[in-house]
C-alpha cells in the first residue's frame, strides 16, 4: 500500500482550529492520509510524554510516523568533536521514532566543505560506521527502525542518487529517501517525464534490490532552483520549476511500488498530499 501524508502541520490543519500535533493523526485519518513526518530539523524541543501521545494517536488512526533528524548533521565533517554529536542527534531521533511507533528516520548525510568530494565521502563513511555501531548497540535493527539518508538539493551537499544508493549498500537497515524535488533542483530540472524517473528507480532496483526499492521513502514537492541548486519549496500549483508528480505516480503504479510519500509543499503539505493521493488513486490498477 502506498502511503501519503505531510511533513509537519499545514495551513489546512491550523485553519481547522487545531493547535497540537497530538491532533494531527486523527485529522489526517479523516482526510484519508496514512503517514506523517515529524521534523526535528532545528533541534529537539518535544517532550517524551507528548511524543508518546502522538504515537498512541498515530496507531489509533492508522498513521505511520517518520522523523527527520536535525538538519545540521554533517557526517562529512572531519572535526573529531562533531562525531559524538552527530551520532547522538541520530540516536535521539530514533528514540523519538520509537515513541511515535514509527519506522523511518530521515537524515541529511553531510556537506562538502574544504575537502575534495572524495575526502568528504571517506570521512562520511567512517562516521556512518560509528552511527551503525551505536544503532545496533541500542538494540535497533531492520525489523523496527530504519535509517534513511536523503538525496540533497545543492551541489555542495552530499546526497546524489548514486551517493545515497552507495550508502544504503552498507547495511540492511539503510533505506533510501529520494527527494525528487531535490534531485530535480540539483540537476537543473532533469525530471521531465516518466523515463527520467524510471532511470532512478531502475538503478535502485539494480543496485539495492526489490525490498529497499519497493519500500523506499519519498519526499515530494516542487522546488525553485538556480544553477547552484535548491532555493525554496513551492506548492504543486507552481507551473515553472517542477517536478511534476503525475509521471512518478504512473511509474509507482506500473512497478507496484509501496513507498511512503511525504509531501513538503510550502505551507500546503497536507493539501498537496491529498491531491497526490487522489491522482494516484485515480490511475492505480
Amino acid at each position: 500500500m502506498v502511503k501519503f501524508g505531510p511533513s509537519g502541520n499545514s495551513e489546512m490543519f491550523y485553519n481547522a482550529g487545531h493547535k497540537s500535533s497530538v491532533e494531527a493523526p486523527a485529522f489526517l485519518n479523516k482526510h484519508g492520509l496514512t503517514c506523517y513526518e515529524y521534523s526535528f530539523g532545528r533541534g529537539f524541543t518535544l517532550k517524551n510524554e507528548l511524543a508518546q501521545k502522538i504515537g498512541e494517536e498515530a496507531v489509533k488512526n492508522n498513521v505511520l510516523v517518520s522523523v527527520h533528524a536535525p538538519y545540521y548533521i554533517n557526517l562529512a565533517n572531519p572535526n573529531p568533536e562533531t562525531i559524538d554529536k552527530n551520532i547522538n542527534y541520530i540516536i535521539k531521533s530514533l528514540d523519538f521514532l520509537k515513541l511515535f511507533n514509527g519506522k523511518k528516520c530521515v537524515f541529511h548525510s553531510g556537506s562538502q566543505t574544504k575537502q575534495t568530494r572524495q575526502d568528504a565521502l571517506k570521512v562520511l563513511y567512517n562516521q556512518l560506521d560509528y552511527v551503525l555501531n551505536s544503532y545496533y548497540q541500542k538494540g535497533y535493527d531492520k525489523d523496527n527502525l530504519l535509517l534513511c539518508p536523503e538525496t540533497m538539493g545543492k551541489s555542495q551537499q552530499i546526497g546524489s542518487v548514486d551517493e545515497i544508493i552507495d550508502m544504503c549498500l552498507k547495511d540492511k537497515c539503510l533505506y533510501p529517501t529520494f527527494d525528487f524535488g531535490h534531485i530535480n533542483a540539483v540537476t537543473n530540472g532533469i525530471l521531465k517525464g516518466i523515463d527520467d524517473y524510471r532511470k532512478i528507480i531502475d538503478k535502485c532496483f539494480d543496485r539495492l534490490g526489490e525490498e529497499k526499492t519497493k519500500n523506499m521513502h519519498i519526499h515530494f514537492s516542487k522546488i525553485e532552483y538556480t544553477e547552484k541548486g535548491e532555493v525554496k519549496h513551492l506548492t504543486l500549483d507552481d507551473d515553472v520549476y517542477g517536478p511534476d508528480f503525475e509521471p512518478l505516480a504512473h511509474l509507482i503504479n506500473e512497478y507496484k511500488l509501496t513507498p511512503t510519500i511525504i509531501c513538503e509543499s510550502k505551507g500546503k503539505m497536507m493539501e498537496d498530499a491529498i491531491k497526490m493521493k487522489q491522482f494516484y488513486d485515480s490511475i492505480k490498477n
